[in-house]
Order: C-alpha cells, then sequence, then structure tokens
C-alpha cells in the first residue's frame, strides 16, 4: 500500500472523497448463467467454547500483559520491524483455549506510530497464527522516515486551531504542544505534527480535536473529534437497586467503585459526590437533583454487568477499575459525552434543564465508547468513527435486552423514552436508520463524509439484520420492518449471538482504522471461529453485510436471475480500461429499476480505480470513482443501479480502469442479478 506526494495531502478529516472520471472500455470474454437461487442455511450451530473470551481477574490480565511486555521485543523481530520501531503493550484478551489476542502501539526513533496498532493472535503453546494490522505497508518495516521536520511546530498549532475555529469551537486553546508522530493511518508512513486543541464545541461539549499536520509541507493531513458523544433520553427505570458505600454515598463498592458526582450545572472539575442521609436516592421527578444521578448510576451498573456477566470484561478498561459519571453538566446541555482524559462520562439536563440524558442506553452508549477506545482504538472520523458510534448504539442495545427491566424495555431504538425531536420519536432507529432523517441505511463510497453519528447506520442495520432478520416483526411490542439494499431476505441469529461476534470482532480483529469492508472480514472471521464457516451464523454474517451494501452474499444466494463471469481478468496498473462481459438472455422487458450488480475485485488500492457498468446500448452507470484517500483493499461489493429504462437482454459489462500508478489488480467476478 502507498501514497503519492499528492495523495497524502488530500486527507482533511474524511476518508474517501469523490471525482468524476470517465475511461474507454477494452473488451474481453462473455459468460452466461442460468437463475442462480439461495440455497438453504444450515442448522443453527452451538458455539465454540474455546474461541469465547475467558473471564479474566485483573490480576490474571496483568500478569498477561506483563508477559507480553517481557517477549515484545522478541516479537517485533519476528514481525520483521525494524531496529528503529517498538512495540507497546496496549491489551491482551485470552480465549478459552488458551489462545491470545494482544494488541499493540508501536513507535518509530521513540515517536508514536499513529495507525500502525496491529493485533497478534497466538497459540496456547505460543505459535503465532494471525497479524492483524490497522494499516498495510508494503515492507513489514517502516523506512525512509525522517525524523527531522521542515515545518515549525507553531505553524501546526496555528493550523489546529484555525480549524477548531471553523468548526464553531469556543475558548479555543492547544491543550499541549505539538508533538512529532508518524502518521501512517492511510498509507505510506510520513513524519507528522499532531496538535489537540481544548475548549469548548459549538453545542458546549468539550473539545478534544487532534489535527495532523504534515511536518514536511505543512498541509492538513487528517483530523479526528476525541470527545465521542452520543444524545439520549431520561428514563426513569422505576424502583432500581443502587450499590452505594456506607455513610450513603453513591460509590459502588462492587463494580470497580464507581463514583456519581453533581457538576451542579458546571462544566468542569469532578463535582462534588453524591451523599445522603438516607440510602434512597430521587424522587423521578427531574426537579430532585439526585433523579438523573440515580439514573446515571442505575445505568453504570447495569453496563458493568453486562460487559463482566456476559463479554468477560471485567471494567471498561478490563482492570476492574471502575469509571465515574458527571451529572448536571452546563445549563439546559442537550447532550452526553465519553471523555478518555478524565476517564468518565457527562451528562446533560437537557432542554429547560428538564430532561436529563441518564437513560440506560445512553449510559451504556457512553461507557461502551470507552470500551471501544480501550481495544480498538477506532479513530472518531470518518468509517471508522461511523463503526465506533455504531458499536457505542449495538453494545447499548445489548445492554438494554440483557437489563430486562420493564419500565424501559429492550429495543432497536436509540433515545426512544424522551420527545428529543418535538413528534415523539426517537434519535436513531437500528432496522430502518434513514427513519431519522439523517442516518444512511447501507454503505456507499462517500459515506465516510457524513457525521459518524450518521455513517454509523449501515453497521446499526448490519447488526439489526443480524439479531432479529428482514421483514416486519414486533420485538417486545415494538414494530420493526427492515429492508436490504439487494431486496433480499436475511435470516436472524439472535441479538445474543450477534452481539457477541461484534463485541470479539472489536476486540479481537478491529484497529484504529477499520473501515466497512474490513469489519465484514473481522466480523466473518470471528463468526467462522465460534461457529464454523459452514453454519447458519456464517452465513447470516455475510447476507447481513451484503443487505447493508458491503460485500456479497456466499454461494451468489439471490433468489433472482443471475448472469454471472468468474473468468478474471487482470487490471493493468495506470492503463486502459478493462471489461468483464456476461449475456443476459430469457429477460422479458426491461432491467428492474433495482439490477443488483456483484463486484468482486482484488487491488492493493482501490481508490485507483474507476468502476461502471455499461449497458447493452452502451450508456455506462458510474458505480464508483477514483479516490486519492481511499486506500483500502479490494472492491468486494453489490450496487444497485436504476436500469429500468434499458432492454434486458443483451451484452452488459463490467468497466474498469486503474488511473494511476503502482497498484495492480484482478476482477475475478461480475454478476447482474434481475
Amino acid at each position: 500500500m502507498r501514497s503519492t506526494p499528492s495523495r497524502r495531502t488530500t486527507a482533511t478529516g474524511a476518508l474517501i472523497a469523490a471525482a468524476a472520471l470517465l475511461a474507454v472500455g477494452v473488451q474481453t470474454g462473455t459468460a452466461t448463467a442460468s437463475p442462480d437461487t439461495a440455497t438453504a442455511a444450515p442448522a443453527a450451530t452451538k458455539v465454540n467454547h474455546g474461541a469465547l473470551a475467558k473471564q479474566l481477574s485483573p490480576s490474571e490480565r496483568a500478569e498477561l500483559i506483563r508477559e507480553a511486555n517481557a517477549s515484545k521485543a522478541a516479537t517485533a523481530k519476528e514481525l520483521g520491524l525494524g531496529s528503529q520501531e517498538k512495540l507497546v503493550v496496549r491489551d491482551v484478551i485470552q480465549d478459552n483455549d488458551g489462545t491470545t489476542h494482544t494488541r499493540y502501539e508501536r513507535t518509530f526513533s521513540g515517536l508514536p506510530v499513529l495507525g500502525g496498532d496491529l493485533i497478534v493472535q497466538e497459540s496456547k503453546a505460543g505459535a503465532t497464527e494471525n497479524v492483524t494490522k490497522a494499516s498495510k505497508v508494503t515492507s513489514a518495516q517502516l523506512k525512509a522516515v525522517g525524523t527531522a521536520a521542515d515545518v515549525a511546530p507553531a505553524k501546526a498549532e496555528a493550523q489546529a486551531l484555525g480549524a477548531a475555529k471553523a468548526a464553531g469551537s469556543e475558548k479555543t486553546v492547544a491543550d499541549r504542544a505539538p508533538r512529532k508522530v508518524v502518521w501512517m493511518a492511510q498509507g505510506k508512513p510520513q513524519l507528522a505534527y499532531e496538535t489537540v486543541v481544548g475548549g469548548l464545541q459549538d453545542d458546549g461539549t468539550p473539545n478534544e480535536l487532534h489535527v495532523v499536520t504534515d511536518a514536511s509541507t505543512g498541509a492538513k493531513l487528517y483530523e479526528w473529534q476525541a470527545i465521542e458523544t452520543g444524545t439520549g433520553n431520561t428514563q426513569y427505570s422505576g424502583q432500581v437497586t443502587l450499590g452505594t458505600a456506607p455513610s450513603y454515598t453513591l460509590t459502588d463498592t462492587t463494580r470497580g467503585n464507581h463514583k456519581t458526582y453533581n457538576l451542579n450545572h458546571g462544566t468542569s472539575g469532578t463535582g462534588t459526590l453524591f451523599s445522603g442521609s438516607d440510602d434512597v436516592w430521587g424522587n423521578g421527578n427531574p426537579t430532585n437533583v439526585e433523579t438523573a444521578a440515580a439514573d446515571a448510576h442505575y445505568g453504570a451498573a447495569e453496563t458493568w454487568d453486562y460487559y463482566k456477566n456476559v463479554q468477560g470484561r471485567t471494567g471498561i478498561r478490563g482492570d476492574g477499575i471502575g469509571a465515574y459519571s458527571r451529572v448536571h453538566y452546563g445549563n439546559s446541555y442537550v447532550n452526553a459525552f465519553w471523555d478518555d482524559s478524565c476517564f468518565c462520562m457527562t451528562y446533560g439536563d437537557g432542554s429547560g434543564n428538564a430532561a436529563p440524558l441518564t437513560s440506560l442506553d445512553v449510559a451504556a452508549h457512553e461507557m461502551t465508547h470507552g470500551v471501544t477506545s480501550a481495544t480498538a482504538g477506532l479513530v472518531y472520523s470518518g468509517e471508522s468513527g461511523g463503526l465506533n458510534e455504531a458499536t457505542s448504539d449495538i453494545m447499548a442495545a445489548a445492554v438494554e435486552f440483557y437489563s430486562n427491566n420493564a419500565t424501559d424495555v429492550g429495543d432497536y431504538l436509540v433515545g426512544e423514552k424522551i420527545d428529543i425531536n418535538g413528534d415523539g420519536t426517537p434519535l436513531r432507529y437500528m432496522d430502518k436508520p434513514s427513519k431519522d432523517g439523517g442516518s444512511k441505511d447501507s454503505w456507499y463510497s462517500g459515506i465516510g463524509n457524513v457525521d459518524v453519528h450518521y455513517s454509523s447506520g449501515p453497521a446499526n442495520h448490519f447488526f439489526y439484520l443480524l439479531s432479529e432478520g428482514s421483514g416486519a416483526k414486533t420485538v417486545n411490542g415494538v414494530s420493526y420492518n427492515s429492508p436490504t439494499s439487494d431486496g433480499l431476505p436475511v435470516t436472524g441469529i439472535g441479538r445474543d449471538k450477534a452481539a457477541l461476534i461484534w463485541y470479539k470482532a472489536l476486540t479481537t480483529k478491529f484497529g484504529s482504522t477499520t473501515n466497512y469492508a474490513a469489519a465484514r472480514t473481522g466480523t466473518l472471521a470471528v463468526a467462522g471461529e465460534l461457529y464454523g464457516t459452514s453454519s447458519a451464523e456464517y452465513k447470516s454474517v455475510a447476507d447481513a453485510w451484503a443487505g447493508v451494501n458491503v460485500g456479497s452474499r456466499p454461494g451468489g444466494g439471490t433468489g433472482g436471475t443471475v448472469f454471472q463471469n468468474t473468468t478474471h481478468v487482470a487490471i493493468p496498473d495506470h492503463g486502459a480500461a478493462v471489461t468483464s462481459s456476461v449475456n443476459v438472455t430469457g429477460i422479458t422487458g426491461n432491467a428492474p429499476s433495482t439490477l443488483q450488480v456483484g463486484v468482486d475485485i482484488t487491488h492493493t488500492w482501490r481508490g485507483d480505480l474507476v468502476i461502471d457498468l455499461v449497458a447493452p446500448d452502451g450508456t455506462a452507470y458510474r458505480l464508483k470513482n477514483s479516490s486519492s484517500s481511499d486506500s483500502a483493499d479490494n472492491v468486494q461489493t453489490t450496487y444497485t443501479v436504476n436500469a429500468s429504462s434499458e432492454v434486458a437482454n443483451g451484452t452488459w459489462k463490467l468497466k474498469v480502469q486503474d488511473v494511476a500508478s503502482q497498484d495492480t489488480g484482478t476482477i475475478n467476478s461480475f454478476k447482474l442479478t434481475f
């Protein structure tokens, strides 16, 4: 994988940008196929207990980390890292069968390598079985990275402050001097500065904007917001039992000493620990300052119990230490957020200070941001940011169902208990995300440019489809009707299995720059480990991803009439366009408005590729533009094309052109489903 100088300077905080480019095609062979229908899914499979995460005590986890630290130099050598590179152990997870998943950060000449994180999977005997890297480069070693900057730190700081002010930040200041880093998240490693800007965002949320600046040219390479927010609702969960300490303080001594504090409408500091003359907290009314505290404290306890009892994780970091909660932040602040720097959750009181954002699903959402930070570290921007936000929605739904609270039943809605939109609707929907007016139901090539709360839609949709399946159904009294991008059904495997697959992928497969394609790869790998690659669960994972336009269905499972060409066609590097063709016969009338175009291309830098579907009359339908910042491998997805103006029968072509140098690839297959 590589980036040329002209490509390096195009990243502005979104992973993918679109650029139109037309090309002339060179025809290759044709192929036809008879109707291909979906094969029935195998019976549900019993989970492989050995592949489940072992519940480690804090001391057991600490010992595994100590062992990993003791052998990290040998691990670096085995991985082929250079003499200037060192590994830093972040986390270790161990499965019941003894397999360990060790997550490392990397340094180069003492500088942090952003996007250089990796996960090493070892057998019980200590043999390396798999290495998952956040960023791929052609060489195992970081080479030709100088450590002398041409740009002064002050220039990087000025640029970062300008970016924050442009986004509406108030009281904008650099939290610390720019630090030198090696930026590796988008391809070829290069020397850069990372500047962190504080102050407040435009809605009053604390600001922690990270801006990465090219140390050679002064160009901005990337930016992301580290304060991770989620809007929820005040949901009083009825009369519940809270973990408290003697002398009556909101200190949960059984859950890592989690504490809940009153900010009393301040915006900084810890606040005052809630204490009282008895062990009764709140009265169910937001005018009582203890009510919001009781909701937040309860949500933290339920989330702790879920992660420990279901996923085997003791605390957000797995070290048995509780985060803390702060309520009554600001004045009429309609949000809630997680902050790594304080290791805490913070909740506003909502519009008019009448609706504290302390519902169970919001608490679980915010705590899960902490889990994501401690594991995959998904950067809060672009596609990885959408997956970060979706992870919090997904695990919040899992917590809500696990809690089984009669007052706040489990559902696939986010922020459903408060009229935050003024019309009785929830904040987000998982069965059909676009119902909120902004979220996306399915993946498309520009989704990295969308706000992370909206680009989370395809992953939320995937989780719903995997849990419950497509179509209309009612769960806990709530009606859902989930469509798929390819118009084909998905069979659900149950939310417990779906959440297990997502969590294990998050902690053992996902890295800081994981995008949707890599999330599909990671969840399929986990489904294979847990249930086998021939299982119903594995097939449903693939089908659910295809249902949100990420990848294709196994065996072409379509239910429609399929015409496919599986002849491999080489794609020349920076050369003329090539085509793969299918001859469609036996279809009456015109093509459908939802023509499914299945594309399977292997390529080491898919941003080089321009892809068109060419109808029999020569009309071209653009499927994918080239993009200098689209550094992922391969194109393995299904596009939907409105081809209703085209006669169905005739020769259809997939036209592909590589418009830049240094990478090659192959068209593996091209498929049309009518």
